[in-house]
């Protein structure tokens, strides 16, 4: 009787000191005790396998985020045979919620030569990850992918995320676990922007939807504004959004030291009631200076040793770096969003139209059906998809060749046959664009004078850029990308060099 009563007790004085879990309803996060969560995060990977195996690292670091004012973290790779018990309950302690990607170093979703995968393989270790965490209050969310599309062209790939993130919310539901929402980080690009925010969250059953969409957006840099920034054209794309949006990576380092004023935006009037906060990159500091802390000075980048990667230490007792660390903690101090009660909130927002095609940027056909596990692209480049793929580009059913494809003809013409068409088009086209690159340089050449100190175009033939022109945009490329805008114009996309957690 006595050692029942002690276990009662036990049993209450956990509960007590335990987070309320979050969940999704609607387009906000709540938690259990019914009040609207918003994020203030950070993202967390020290090491490349798995930073919450650690213990006294752990309690280490959730000290120091509290002392910041961080209640979130985000994990991108994890180890789910190894035990978590220690590490989730010192960020519990620290108030502090874990957002995890369920994908590891080899089971991402890839668009890769247009031929993506979710197969049994990714939907295994997704689950076995999924296992090992569902039973933390502290767990957050789960990310299916993260930046799995990066252009139009990777559109191709959008169904297999949205299907991964159907099976793993099924399976979550058939395991009985906590309703922990599932959802998906995006890369912020203006060409995806708003057609696969849309696609991930449209339809009317939500099984086959993501809980939340998230943004990794780097755009905000230095003292900007709400509108020259740029995030006035994502508050716009979200405003009628029907499920949470964050960010879920955030904190342009281009101009130092970086102040983090996007986060009166994001939590303050002007996105408080759309956005649900924005996760910080990131803790340590590494070679792409966005850390937050350090363990040590940087070490030399060959050295090796316990706890020593890329030239960095990545353990021990975390030191603030000067002064970003404290522009962080003073920004969240002054902004606590209250939003509204779970009780007062009913969600009126329905789901977006799925999108519609558009050549080379979008596509996805709207009907288009969710592939099933194991099913590959039958021809990503057709205009309808053949056989039984479900994931097909443009065009209408499945089955056979839709009837609204280029044409019926193009459909049945032999490989070899259209192969040697195109190598007749190549030859047929290539003079005349030749010639004519040949006569506009001897005319260009007609413009020039010599001078003593060699050649320089005469001041009559001098080009003026116009002020209306808009900066080329580059091609694509696997860095990280951020986005220059000016104010009266819609975002263009420049590169940036900064690594992924891959």
């Amino acid at each position: 009787m006595l050692s029942r009563l002690i276990l009662l007790l036990a049993t209450l004085l956990v509960s007590a000191f335990a987070l309320p879990t979050i969940e999704a309803k609607g387009a906000k996060f709540f938690t259990s005790e019914g009040k609207q969560w918003f994020i203030k995060g950070i993202a967390y990977q020290l090491t490349p396998d798995d930073p919450l195996a650690t213990p006294d690292q752990c309690k280490l670091d959730a000290s120091l985020m509290k002392t910041l004012g961080a209640n979130a973290i985000r994990v991108y790779h994890v180890d789910p045979s190894a035990n978590h018990d220690e590490c989730m309950s010192a960020f519990s302690d620290a108030g502090v919620y874990v957002f995890l990607d369920l994908d590891t170093f080899d089971t991402y979703i890839l668009p890769t030569a247009g031929q993506p995968q979710w197969n049994q393989t990714q939907y295994d270790r997704y689950a076995e990850v999924m296992d090992a965490f569902h039973t933390y209050d502290n767990t957050a969310g789960f990310f299916v992918g993260n930046e799995v599309l990066n252009v139009g062209a990777d559109s191709v790939a959008a169904p297999y995320v949205k299907a991964a993130a159907r099976d793993m919310k099924a399976y979550r539901d058939s395991k009985g676990y906590r309703n922990i929402p599932v959802g998906y980080s995006a890369t912020d690009s203006g060409e995806l922007r708003p057609n696969l925010q849309n696609y991930l969250a449209c339809g009317d059953d939500v099984s086959n939807s993501i809980d939340f969409f998230s943004l990794n957006a780097y755009e905000w840099c230095g003292d900007s504004t709400f509108e020259v920034s740029g995030y006035q054209f994502l508050q716009k794309n979200a405003s009628e959004y029907n499920i949470p949006i964050f960010f879920s990576e955030t904190g342009c380092n281009t101009i130092k030291p970086r102040t983090f004023q996007d986060q009166s935006a994001i939590l303050g009037k002007d996105m408080d009631d759309t956005w649900s906060g924005a996760i910080i990159y990131e803790w340590i500091e590494e070679a792409n200076n966005y850390g937050l802390i350090q363990y040590g000075a940087p070490v030399d980048p060959t050295a090796t040793g316990d706890n020593i990667e890329g030239g960095f230490v990545r353990a021990g007792t975390p030191t603030p770096i000067v002064p970003d660390f404290e522009n962080l903690s003073k920004q969240w101090a002054t902004l606590s969003p209250t939003g509204v009660s779970q009780n007062a909130y009913s969600p009126s927002l329905k789901p977006p139209a799925c999108p519609s095609v558009t050549k080379g940027l979008w596509d996805i056909a709207p009907d288009a059906p969710l592939p099933t596990i194991g099913q590959k692209v039958a021809n990503p480049q057709s205009g309808g998809q053949t056989g039984t793929s479900t994931a097909k580009s443009t065009g209408g059913g499945s089955g056979t060749a839709s009837s609204d494809s280029a044409s019926s003809s193009e459909t049945k013409t032999s490989s070899g046959v259209k192969a040697n068409r195109d190598v007749q088009n190549i030859k047929t086209g290539f003079l005349f664009p030749m010639l004519l690159c040949l006569v506009a340089f001897a005319v260009f050449i007609c413009f020039w004078r010599k001078e003593k100190d060699g050649w320089v175009p005469a001041p009559s033939t001098l080009v003026k850029m116009s002020p209306t022109k808009s900066p080329t945009k580059p091609s694509s490329s696997t860095t990280k990308a951020t986005r220059v805008y000016h104010p009266t114009s819609p975002p263009t996309l420049f590169i940036r060099p900064r690594p992924r957690h891959r």
